[in-house]
């Protein structure tokens, strides 16, 4: 077995690996907000399946060391690029980067916007309870933040202390 001995051109490797990348990258894109942490079982199971199924598609025929190698610096390259194009361009922010969606306005639920999200009244009181707010009619404004995170702002003052990478907003 050559190691070195690529079975495809590399240029078939690179469009490949471009080409699972912005599948992934639009799918995820489209899939919604959440942090890794947030991952259901079933998330993790999709992840796990989407890696085993995307690895042939991207080596096709080739085995050898330097295909993934190859592979490897392109995806490398091509995430860098892709950060580095989302901090220069406001475009590609957009694309990339969804927007806070308000999930309470005025210390009430807004159902459409938590069935969108994929959210559930548990998942939302919790959230709440991770600021400190007993019941949603304690707040102005609750918002699933586009990194998958959820800002409260309260009616009233006070410390909270969240327990996960949630941040607070509250008015004074």
């Amino acid at each position: 077995m050559d190691l070195t001995h690529l079975a495809i051109a590399p240029w078939d490797i690179v469009a490949r690996c471009l080409s699972i990348y912005l599948v992934l990258l639009i799918g995820l894109r489209i899939f919604g907000k959440r942090e890794l942490g947030q991952l259901t079982i079933f998330d993790l199971v999709l992840v796990l399946l989407v890696a085993n199924a995307v690895q042939p598609a991207m080596t096709g025929p080739d085995s050898s060391l330097l295909g993934g190698l190859l592979i490897i610096g392109t995806l490398l390259a091509v995430n860098w690029l892709v950060g580095q194009g989302r901090l220069h361009s406001r475009l590609l922010r957009r694309l990339l980067q969804p927007r806070a969606t308000v999930l309470a306005n005025q210390g009430r639920w807004i159902p459409g916007a938590l069935k969108r999200e994929g959210l559930d009244a548990e998942d939302a009181a919790a959230a709440l309870h991770e600021h400190g707010v007993d019941d949603v009619k304690d707040t102005v404004l609750v918002e699933l933040e586009p990194d998958g995170s959820i800002s409260v702002v309260s009616r009233e003052g006070g410390t909270a202390r969240p327990r996960r990478r949630t941040r607070s907003v509250r008015r004074p």
